[in-house]
């Protein structure tokens, strides 16, 4: 090694030195330890794949002889005998050398190109050469399941002296009480990645060699702009950040503002006369009720007195309520606008949640769809939590999915489940609505942004509803299909281990 050679390497950060050299090892063990499996694990589901769709269509062409004998075309007899000619020279493959089988239930074999010896015997008890009896597995996975996957050893496909391992698809066809089917061989697609790791690693050793002489060349020239430019990126980032939640608290600041102003004011009043307007009403009501039963029923507006008796006190709790839903929305914006999370005391049961937001939203799912359906886990445990706000979000994503929805025979569905291995609770709204493109679904949450501003939309009932889902912890994901509907999935993880509760409701 020249003086001039180490003179450059002494000068050259060892800190600096080892990311590039760490980088190379990452890349090379990504290709060989991630990639290329990945590959071969691809490249066998993709196999696994052609050979079902190949069963199916095989399949297809023996309904189609099922269906010419149904009809009276021809015999059973003759549709088997044409159906056993037509799969028997059925050929795919590179060297148009793989092939289709035929065997019933008992099983015995009905055809085998390469293996003709075998036919109309008894194959209950073949084996292959680890013992395995390969087509019981056959029958008992057309029982099970009508169709499946089996692997196995077998020959190379017309040498019988070269047994390799195979994978096969097999499925039923009960008119007949037979069974179709057809493999690959697992040595095909170890030749494949055999063949890409060659090629591979040739690329891998050039690229190697590229990186290490470049690496030298920019890590000699560029560490001190390296230095610079990583300082100058993370004063950037930061005041952008800081830009960006400033003009954030600035806007739901001054919205908060304005409709706290605009709405505390005349909800006060009406929580106030609500209760007096109830307390009236009871006062005369006897009063009332005496002049009914002395001198019969009289009208009251548009209606009379013994329809509207126990629909007021009805209407007048309902002005409450509303009112303070309105209020509690007010609060979720000012919630929504700070950093710190509501307090969360309850032990919260999403069944019941999901329940009283249903009821709350009955009126909307009756006008929306004749097919709602709700499906609650009956055991779910309770998680620590604001269930006011759970509850705002379950009326935000059901009034969401009846709103999408076009007519009245497209249904929504709401499901609460456990996944007990992850620990978490889950609530589910799917509806069959118009469905939300990709570049929406990635604003989808951002306060603000509507897709509906022309019909009183104002962007915030999902924005809140991720804020909230997310102070507790959870977590809200959308997946969706223009014309086809969405569906919401929120998980809310359990802090503190499951509690079970004896009241549910399902």
């Amino acid at each position: 090694m020249t003086a001039p050679f180490k003179t450059i390497i002494g000068r050259i950060p060892f800190r600096i030195f080892l990311p590039v050299v760490l980088t190379v090892m990452l890349f090379i063990m990504t290709i060989f330890l991630f990639i290329l499996p990945m590959i071969e694990e691809r490249l066998m589901e993709g196999k696994r794949e052609v050979i079902r769709e190949l069963v199916a269509s095989a399949w297809s062409s023996l309904d189609g002889y099922a269906r010419q004998a149904r009809t009276g075309v021809m015999t059973r007899e003759q549709a088997q005998a044409l159906a056993i000619e037509h799969i028997r020279g059925l050929r795919y493959g590179q060297h148009f050398k793989d092939y289709f089988w035929l065997n019933d239930m008992q099983p015995r074999m009905i055809m085998h190109p390469y293996r003709p010896d075998l036919e109309g015997k008894d194959i209950s008890n073949f084996t292959d050469p680890a013992g395995k009896r390969l087509f019981l597995s056959c029958v008992e996975i057309v029982r099970s399941n009508d169709a499946g996957y089996v692997d196995y050893q077998w020959q190379w496909m017309d040498d019988p002296g070269r047994i390799v391992p195979k994978i096969s698809y097999v499925m039923g066809f009960d008119p007949w009480g037979w069974i179709i089917g057809t493999g690959i061989y697992v040595e095909d697609v170890h030749a494949q990645i055999s063949a890409i790791t060659r090629k591979t690693t040739l690329v891998c050793v050039w690229i190697l060699l590229l990186i290490v002489v470049l690496s030298i060349h920019i890590v000699w020239h560029g560490m001190k702009v390296t230095r610079e430019k990583k300082l100058a990126e993370e004063k950037t980032s930061l005041k952008q950040e800081q830009l960006f939640q400033a003009a954030k608290m600035v806007s739901l600041g001054t919205l908060v503002s304005g409709v706290a102003h605009e709405i505390n004011n005349p909800i006060t009043s009406v929580m106030l006369n609500a209760p007096n307007l109830t307390r009236m009403w009871e006062a005369v009501l006897p009063i009332l009720d005496r002049h009914l039963a002395q001198h019969g029923d009289f009208p009251v507006g548009a209606t009379v007195y013994s329809r509207v008796r126990d629909r007021v006190p009805q209407m007048l709790s309902g002005i409450t309520d509303d009112a303070r839903r309105v209020r509690d929305i007010v609060a979720d914006l000012k919630d929504f606008a700070r950093d710190n999370p509501s307090e969360m005391k309850d032990d919260v049961d999403l069944n019941q949640v999901v329940n009283k937001a249903i009821g709350l939203t009955a009126n909307l799912i009756k006008k929306s769809t004749r097919h709602f359906t709700l499906t609650c886990h009956p055991a779910l445990p309770t998680f620590p939590g604001n269930a006011q706000r759970i509850e705002q979000v379950a009326i935000n994503l059901i009034v969401n999915a009846c709103q999408a929805l076009a007519d009245l025979d497209r249904s929504v569905t709401v499901t609460t489940t456990f996944q007990s291995e992850r620990q978490q609770i889950v609530l589910e709204v799917k509806d069959e609505g118009e469905g939300i493109d990709a570049a929406v679904q990635k604003r989808i949450t951002d306060p603000f942004f509507t897709t509906k501003r022309e019909h009183g939309g104002t962007g915030l009932g999902l924005a809140i509803s991720d804020r909230i889902v997310k102070d507790h912890g959870g977590r809200m994901k959308f997946e969706s299909t223009p014309g086809k509907g969405t569906t919401v999935q929120v998980t809310f993880p359990l802090s503190h281990g499951p509690r079970q509760r004896e009241d549910r409701v399902s």
